[in-house]
Parts: C-alpha cells; structure tokens; sequence
C-alpha cells in the first residue's frame, strides 16, 4: 500500500516577512488507491473493524493529531 502522508516544499520568497515554513504535509486517502471494490478483500474482526471505523484494512487510515491530548 502507498504511503498516505506527503510531503510538500513550499515557496519561501526572499521578501517573506514571516518564518519560513519547510516542509509540509498532507494525508491522502487510502480510497484514492483503489479503483473499485475487490472481491474477497480481508477484513478486520469486528471489535476491531469498530475501533477502525471501516472494515476493511485497505480501507483503513489512523488519525495522527497535530497537537497531544489536551494541549491547544
């Protein structure tokens, strides 16, 4: 399976008054990968397709959040 995060480089002029910024990224979903439905794809086990949010493991993309619980 592709990676789902990227990564960008964005323009930084001579002029910018602002800290520049190097890199940054963006999640592209795993739907984009996969043209139509297969027959027989694997599946999670229930319990485990509930905590995922899909059933399917090709299907799946984890939530990273910028910031740790509780921080803003």
């Amino acid at each position: 399976m592709n990676n789902q995060i990227r990564e960008y480089h964005p323009f930084r002029g001579p002029y910018d008054p602002c800290p520049p910024i190097g890199v940054k990224t963006y999640v592209v979903p795993p739907n984009q990968f996969i043209a139509f439905q297969p027959m027989n794809l694997p599946q999670f086990p229930l319990a485990e397709a509930l905590r995922a949010g899909t059933l399917w493991p090709a299907l799946y993309s984890p939530y990273q959040p910028r910031y740790p619980r509780g921080n803003p």
